[in-house]
């Protein structure tokens, strides 16, 4: 199989789907012109085709390992790597002042996606060390900022992000790593932390950590813990590297996929950090780093089920059963669906991200809203698709899927993480049911408002599709306002994943419909679009229908009913 970097479908989803041009409307971004936006773009899959691509299977036959204390990383990767940051690509949104692209966050998360599909474990350095840099322009001090951005952003050093301990994952707040302040202004960070994903490597260079950490005043919870700047290796006077820091990686975890990236259980004692931020205000500072994480995991499901599909295509094309089986109608079937739901994933994603950028270009509340509706669905949905694609992937390939040598299966081990990490797929769908319906769903009625606007106007072209977009709208609004009026959120919790994927299929089929318009109707995308809209939209309604079925069944069992 030769990889092949979805340039053109981005290209198409900027253009008609989630068009960059409002962005080029804008102060901030009114430089990045169409030829630019092409440039980029085509740079990003030359990368990723010719370099990024071939170490991806060494990278899972030989993954990272712990020798004597020291991180050995696969073959091939810290040329790749070193790549990556000689083409600028680790900062492509990164602060111009300090050597950065400036460049919209939608094209970080095509250049994310395109590195999950080539190498998802490669990209993972890059996309943990993006979400510091952000972090660090928020929040960070100017002294930090000088001392760090620009190493960031060039790829010299590289970022963490430590949150988890062994008794505290998703309730951050029962950490209990300490931080004592020192006569210097810095701090002594003690503590351990788990599942730190590039926790360190032998690339050369600094291994900047972000850890979260609570101080002697702190407060019980989430309320009381700080962030703190917790190098590798100390720094001198000048900024130049020095003696190194009481940090170690204690070992290495052996996990189902993405054996190329270690993920790294790290000890600190007594270690030398900085404040991040305000005392006592670490989770806000750590939630800019989390929320550019939960859209970059949602660019690697895509990324994933886009390399799972082509690796599919292509033996479906080569492999003969009474034929090639690209032609058996179930074949077909399965293949047909991994790439219309990855279409729909993608534009959901990248509508997240542009959303995003017109939140930071024009500082509207109302773009702020669509980002936050918009990101716990992209994040779910997006890495839901991954899964599914990658599953069908393997079965595809039928026995020869369950062999390690065709590939196959390394999509699916690989992707399986993105519905866990950075908040599992279940967070993030109470996030949407709770926090993000506290406006009495106004947000998520904006968007819909939108919706059937464009859909009615594509009722005279279109009706065949158009007219099953507009009664799912329809269907979401009434679960929409039946959620709002439950004041009781474990009934919202209940159903909040069926929900939150019919949201999900909705606005995949208003985007397949979107295509098909933009095609004027006949083409491959309009093909597409039907067979979504036809098939696989319908999904909504069995999502919704439970959805609104409350929470009295599932506590209707006690634990003797569960265990028996």
């Amino acid at each position: 199989m030769s990889y092949r970097a979805q340039v053109e479908d981005i290209r198409f989803i900027f253009n008609n789907i989630a068009p960059v041009e409002q962005l080029r409307a804008t102060e901030r971004f009114a430089e990045v012109s169409e030829d630019l936006s092409d440039a980029v773009l085509e740079g990003m899959g030359k990368l990723t085709e010719e370099v990024i691509y071939p170490t991806q299977r060494d990278g899972d036959l030989n993954g990272a390992y712990l020798e004597n204390g020291v991180v050995r990383t696969s073959p091939g990767f810290k040329a790749a790597f070193d790549a990556i940051a000689e083409g600028g690509w680790v900062a492509v949104s990164g602060d111009q002042n300090y050597g950065g692209m400036g460049l919209p966050i939608a094209y970080t998360t095509a250049f994310n996606e395109m590195m999950s599909s080539s190498n998802m474990a490669l990209g993972l350095c890059s996309m943990l060390t993006q979400g510091q840099i952000e972090a660090l322009e928020h929040h960070g001090s100017e002294e930090l900022k000088n001392l760090y951005l620009e190493k960031l952003i060039s790829g010299e050093w590289t970022g963490t992000m430590n949150l988890t301990e062994p008794g505290a994952g998703s309730d951050v707040g029962a950490l209990k790593s300490k931080a004592e302040p020192l006569e210097d202004g810095s701090y002594a960070v003690t503590g351990q932390k788990i599942y730190i994903t590039w926790g360190d490597h032998d690339f050369g260079g600094n291994v900047c950590h972000l850890v979260l950490a609570r101080l002697p005043d702190g407060a019980a919870g989430t309320k009381g813990i700080s962030l703190f700047m917790v190098p590798k290796i100390l720094l001198d006077e000048e900024g130049n590297m020095g003696a190194a820091n009481d940090v170690k990686v204690v070992s290495l975890e052996h996990k189902l996929g993405i054996h190329g990236s270690p993920t790294a259980v790290m000890q600190f004692d007594g270690a030398k950090g900085w404040l991040v931020g305000e005392k006592h205000k670490g989770m806000a500072a750590m939630f800019t780093m989390m929320n550019n994480a939960r859209l970059g995991v949602a660019a690697q499901g895509v990324g994933i089920a886009e390399g799972a599909y082509q690796k599919a295509l292509d033996y479906a094309k080569e492999r003969e059963q009474f034929g090639p089986i690209v032609n058996h109608a179930d074949v077909r079937r399965m293949l047909i669906g991994m790439k219309a739901d990855t279409f729909a994933a993608r534009s959901i994603v990248m509508s997240c991200a542009v959303a995003l950028d017109m939140a930071t270009a024009t500082g509207a509340p109302e773009w702020k809203a669509r980002a936050a509706l918009l990101t716990p669905i992209a994040k779910s949905f997006g890495t839901e698709v991954g899964i599914d694609v990658a599953e069908q992937g393997v079965q595809v390939h039928g026995g020869m899927g369950f062999i390690e040598e065709t590939g196959a299966a390394q999509f699916s081990r690989d992707v399986r993480i993105t519905a866990i990490y950075e908040g599992t797929n279940g967070i993030q769908a109470m996030d949407l049911v709770g926090r993000k319906m506290m406006d009495g769903g106004e947000a998520a009625n904006i968007l819909l408002d939108e919706i059937e606007a464009d859909v009615e106007a594509a009722r005279a072209a279109m009706p065949e599709l158009a007219e099953p977009v507009w009664q799912a709208t329809e269907t979401l609004r009434e679960s929409v306002e039946w959620l709002v009026s439950q004041t009781d959120m474990n009934t919202r919790f209940a159903g909040s994943v069926p929900f939150l994927m019919a949201f999900g299929r909705i606005l995949g089929g208003y985007y397949h419909l979107k295509a098909a318009l933009a095609e004027g109707g006949e083409g491959p995308r309009s093909k597409l679009a039907r067979f979504y809209i036809r098939r696989l939209l319908p999904q909504h309604a069995s999502y919704l229908e439970h959805a609104r079925a409350g929470s009295d069944d599932l506590y209707a069992f006690s634990l003797e009913d569960l265990e028996a």
